[in-house]
């Protein structure tokens, strides 16, 4: 089998060297993203890879099509990247990595939480610079806090059991309660109570029709005054201009994000010899009580490990006419 493999790195690259030994697969890593423009690069290949920020567009699709390919393999859980009709119509199969270290992410949606809330990131830079005061890093309880969390998958649920540790009491909304949370004591309530009583808001739900820009105006101001929003799930949940305004207004007391709406042009990438022109990107860079990170949620050994195996575990099933227990269908 031949595998493009498209927007890799070294440590991409690093990780399936390091497994494909009981597979013998043969790739073509490029850095660039998969689109119309690239499709042609996987010519003579059997399977394409791709990741989060890759347009696996109906025009994409159609492409990678005439030039044989047959899988599009994703190593990451979401899928609203890939256009399903157009893969369906052309019968090319869709296969992701469902969950791969949920610890991974909700941990990283707790390390932006505490470092938001204590400043550790600003006292860092402090006492490097030999300033020791303690003048505006004041920060809060999280016990007895209330952690509103959207979307309950495997990531979600591991949230919550991280922040029930805390102390917090956790409220929720889904399209259908999970039942170990519910055990646990996570009370589910409809979605516009969870934005009404949450001190904090964690989003952890996908990006379809019905999420996408589910923090918009509307909804931050039935929020608390200075609730503080985390996105670790997928930029487009949050209607940028919209949390830029609640920043101003101080309806959002502190926002921190792992992804952006568009991201795609700017993550993963070194740009700090050259200027950035997405201005919305700039104005929340400008907020002292906003943190973004990388989408670098996802980048632990484990979660590297996991989402190698599980992919390449997903293309020898689709070779053998086995079952693809991780297809994803429209």
């Amino acid at each position: 089998m031949k595998i493009a493999v498209f927007s890799t790195k070294t440590y991409d690259q690093e990780y399936f060297a390091r497994y494909n030994e009981e597979f013998g697969y043969s790739f073509s890593f490029y850095e660039t993203a998969l689109n119309k423009d690239t499709a042609k690069l996987a010519t003579d290949c059997d399977v394409v890879c791709v990741f989060v920020n890759d347009i696996v567009n109906k025009e994409t699709i159609n492409i990678l099509k005439t030039n044989g390919i047959n899988l599009i393999a994703l190593r990451c859980a979401g899928y609203n990247n890939v256009d399903l009709d157009a893969a369906a119509k052309e019968n090319i199969k869709v296969v992701r990595v469902p969950a791969y270290s949920p610890e991974a992410v909700a941990e990283h949606a707790l390390a932006l939480i505490l470092t938001l809330n204590r400043k550790t990131h600003k006292a860092y830079n402090r006492v490097r610079e030999g300033n020791f005061s303690l003048k505006n890093l004041i920060g809060f309880n999280l016990n007895n806090k209330t952690i509103g969390v959207i979307g309950t998958g495997k990531i979600g649920e591991t949230f919550c059991k991280i922040m029930k540790g805390f102390g917090c009491k956790i409220i929720a909304y889904d399209i259908a309660e999970n039942e170990n949370l519910v055990k646990l004591g996570v009370e589910y309530m409809p979605l516009e109570k969870v934005f009404e009583q949450s001190d904090i808001l964690s989003l952890h739900c996908p990006l379809n029709k019905h999420t996408k820009h589910i923090v918009n105006k509307a909804s931050i101001a039935s929020m608390k005054g200075g609730v503080m929003i985390i996105n670790t799930s997928r930029g487009a949940l949050i209607k940028t201009e919209d949390a830029i305004e609640g920043l101003k207004n101080k309806k959002i007391g502190y926002l921190g994000v792992d992804v952006y709406e568009q991201e795609e042009n700017l993550f993963f990438e070194d740009h700090s010899e050259v200027i950035i022109e997405d201005d919305m990107l700039l104005r929340l860079l400008s907020f002292p009580n906003v943190l973004i990170t990388s989408h670098q949620a996802y980048f632990t050994k484990e979660a590297m490990d996991q989402i190698t195996t599980i992919t390449l575990e997903n293309i020898k099933a689709f070779e053998n006419g086995s079952e693809l227990v991780n297809e994803v269908r429209q």
